[in-house]
């Protein structure tokens, strides 16, 4: 898979080397589950911190599907 390259808001969370998409995906999961963001009733939702309130455009919580093009419009082209 091609590596894409971060922005700055994403690289806060994942770093900022190029990595595939998929490597990039997990890193993301890594960090949500680290820092206990998944909603604990609605599983299919992330609960935002800081980091990843600049990544989802200012928004508190995503659903897991929306989560994913919002992170596409966070990498360099």
């Amino acid at each position: 898979m091609k590596p894409v390259t971060p922005n700055e808001k994403l690289a806060a969370v994942v770093g900022a080397a190029p990595l595939p998409r998929t490597e990039l995906t997990k890193k993301l999961w890594v960090y949500i589950k680290k820092n206990g963001l998944q909603d604990k009733k609605i599983r299919t939702q992330i609960n935002a911190d800081d980091k990843l309130k600049a990544v989802f455009g200012g928004k508190a919580k995503v659903s897991m599907f929306e989560m994913t093009k919002l992170v596409s419009n966070n990498l360099n082209k």
